[in-house]
């Protein structure tokens, strides 16, 4: 099947994200339960006149509350190092480590003594829940990456394929060669590399290895993408019963089009999403 790269390249998507993708309330609802009780003891000092004896007097009766203070900075880690003029300091929030004037050194620099005293808050629970909702979005970029491979196992699925049994994620080409009997030494530089293939097909003695991405935007990351599978492709087509499959979209590529259209013209399966919808996955014989 002869195809055109032009319009090949003109069906790439905008993005795969889904409705889970931008925040993942669950998980920012979890990690704020996980302080909420001494988040609420720590509420008391809301509007202080005597911010840092009042703090004093809070963590000599509920010490378990310095563990809430990591967060306030969208912090998760018990740790926290400090430096400045008066020296270095490793603070443990979960292990009270220094005295607490110390501490109190620590919540006055820090500006959350300001932050408490002067009402710039209401509530701490709720703007916790907005520093985990804040951090949550980081996360963004890991929910990207699994996106891809989430939708292009969806069509595997919807293609007839059973996992662990027709296909397989996530295998090392050792683990391949072992299950297949196939040689892939020209693939992993005669065992010096270890590869790792988001997919694996197996239908009719014909093994399929399959990687997939998704890039929104352009980067030097595709060129080289372009490239390490150019040359993939190339020593695949000496591994008989054995084929190589790409399976890449989204409008990052755009910008690298030249590298994309080279590994293109050597590489006749590699699929967009597009390919995927149209039932391509059903075709491998």
């Amino acid at each position: 099947m002869n195809r055109d790269f032009n319009t090949w390249l003109s069906s790439f998507r905008e993005s795969i994200a889904d409705y889970k993708y931008y925040i993942d309330f669950e998980s920012a609802y979890k990690n704020l339960n996980e302080f909420k009780v001494e988040l609420n003891i720590l509420n008391s000092l809301v509007g202080s006149k005597n911010i840092e004896t009042d703090f004093k007097n809070l963590v000599a009766k509920y010490p378990e509350v310095l563990k809430a203070i990591p967060i306030l900075l969208a912090k998760r880690e018990s740790e926290i190092y400090c430096q400045d003029d008066k020296g270095v300091f490793k603070y443990n929030f979960k292990n009270k480590n220094y005295d607490i004037d110390q501490y109190c050194y620590f919540m006055r620099e820090t500006g959350l003594f300001d932050l408490l005293a002067n009402k710039v808050l209401k509530d701490l629970v709720d703007y916790v829940l907005g520093v985990e909702v804040g951090l949550d979005s980081n996360a963004r970029k890991n929910r990207g990456g699994h996106l891809m491979e989430n939708l292009v196992e969806k069509y595997i699925v919807e293609a007839g394929f059973i996992k662990d049994k027709t296909y397989f994620k996530e295998m090392k080409i050792k683990e391949l060669e072992k299950l297949t009997g196939l040689s892939l030494a020209a693939l992993s530089n005669s065992g010096k590399t270890v590869k790792r293939f988001d997919y694996v097909i197996i239908k009719d003695k014909m093994v399929y290895a399959i990687e997939t991405n998704f890039y929104a935007s352009s980067g030097s990351k595709l060129n080289e993408t372009a490239r390490s599978y150019k040359t993939l492709a190339l020593e695949a087509k000496s591994i008989e019963g054995f084929k190589f499959v790409w399976i890449t979209d989204g409008l990052g590529w755009v910008d690298a089009r030249n590298n994309l259209e080279e590994t293109f013209d050597v590489l006749d399966t590699v699929y967009n999403i597009k390919e995927l919808e149209d039932g391509i996955l059903s075709s491998f014989k």
